[in-house]
């Protein structure tokens, strides 16, 4: 595999991943993805230079979470007091994996399955909530919830 399907296959992998952690330090999602995009250059030119880190994912969780301390000094110094700048916490490295493989599932679901899905778990709406907005019955609620819940679950079963 050469060096740019490596780096496309890596940036498939951890993009959403990465946005999501830095979205812990960085509540600009615009910025996020600018400070991810920009850890993915600074791989590439490693590359380019002939040093291929040991672990990719390691040195691009490192560069997205130094990107986010650098901007968190530069507009608010008092934010950064309790950001850690020991090693990446791997816990928040494998949540932001799990989150990101759950909204990629969400994000495959059917427009009115996800749609009821997110009234009820982000929003707490009720079962007769839902089914008096959407003009639709409690039982259709419950089925299209249950039926994304069990998708969610296969789907996190997978890997």
């Amino acid at each position: 595999m050469g060096k740019l399907e490596n780096l496309a296959s890596l940036f498939r992998l951890y993009y959403r991943p990465l946005c999501l952690y830095a979205s812990k330090f960085i509540p600009d999602p615009e910025a996020v993805e600018d400070l991810v995009q920009e850890s993915f250059i600074a791989y590439w030119n490693k590359l380019q230079e002939g040093v291929s880190p040991s672990s990719p994912k390691s040195y691009l969780y490192r560069s997205v979470h130094n990107k986010c301390l650098d901007t968190l000094r530069k507009t608010d110094a008092s934010r950064i007091e309790g950001v850690g700048y020991d090693v990446v916490d791997e816990e928040a490295e494998d949540r932001s994996f799990i989150w990101a493989k759950l909204w990629t599932t969400i994000g495959k679901l059917p427009e009115k399955r996800r749609e009821i899905l997110l009234m009820n778990k982000r929003d707490g709406m009720t079962y007769v909530e839902i089914a008096s907005e959407l003009r639709i019955s409690e039982h259709t609620v419950h089925a299209q919830i249950t039926k994304a819940l069990r998708t969610l679950r296969e789907g996190a079963k997978k890997d």
